[in-house]
């Protein structure tokens, strides 16, 4: 057993089912683009380990959704590690969505819920979200927020230009009616890079206007 992501505190069947997991995304990279990270201990540390850094922010998420969850960052990972974590993961590309069908069916993953829609079809009520290397702050923002419930939580997973988006998202974080809660700062092991988490509160319900259409969030971001 690998000790990648011992502080954790991860048991020895749940490492199993990373390997597994790991098995299945590098054989299906092959004929799918999932990732351009495909050793192994990059895998663990920039996509696995990076994944669980959310649990240090906090250990009692319950009702999460992870938009734009690709080849399952964070919310496969989370799931795998937590199986009392009801994850719904939310990718619009059909062809990934069927690859997070497949790994829950492979590993037996009976907390997930996976939908194959963008964000902005989707009607939802929910304590947590979740993105990570999705799109732009202040475009997540818009398509994040009116799927919380008020008091919800979104969390962020940026990197080091994480400042720069804010500063661009200062109008969407008070139109999306979202207050910054804190701001979560890590360094992953053998010096692999740093990694931040933003923590955003919903104060009050959004206006009804939003999420508006996909292309004119893209063509006028907030």
């Amino acid at each position: 057993m690998n000790n990648l992501l011992e502080e954790f505190n991860i048991t020895s069947d749940t490492y199993e089912l990373y390997d597994r997991y790991y098995n299945l995304l590098v054989e299906t990279n092959k004929v799918m683009n999932l990732t351009s990270i495909t050793n192994y201990e990059d895998v663990y540390i920039k996509h696995f380990y990076d994944s669980l850094l959310l649990n240090k922010c906090n250990n009692n998420l319950d009702d999460i959704i992870d938009v734009g969850s690709g080849a399952g960052f964070p919310g496969m990972v989370l799931a795998i590690n937590n199986p009392n974590l009801k994850i719904t993961l939310l990718e619009p590309t059909k062809k990934r969505a069927n690859f997070l069908e497949n790994v829950k069916k492979e590993l037996n993953l009976t907390n997930i819920k996976v939908i194959a829609d963008r964000a902005e079809n989707i009607k939802g009520s929910y304590s947590y979200a979740t993105a990570r290397a999705v799109a732009p702050l202040n475009i997540l923002i818009e398509l994040i927020a009116p799927l919380l419930k008020v008091g919800g939580k979104f969390y962020s997973l940026k990197g080091s230009s994480y400042q720069e988006e804010l500063e661009a998202s200062e109008f969407a974080i008070k139109e999306l009616n979202l207050n910054i809660e804190h701001i979560y700062h890590f360094d992953l092991p053998n010096n692999l890079g740093k990694r931040v988490i933003i923590e955003f509160t919903k104060t009050k319900a959004n206006h009804p206007k939003y999420p508006r259409a996909y292309a004119k969030i893209l063509k006028q971001p907030l």
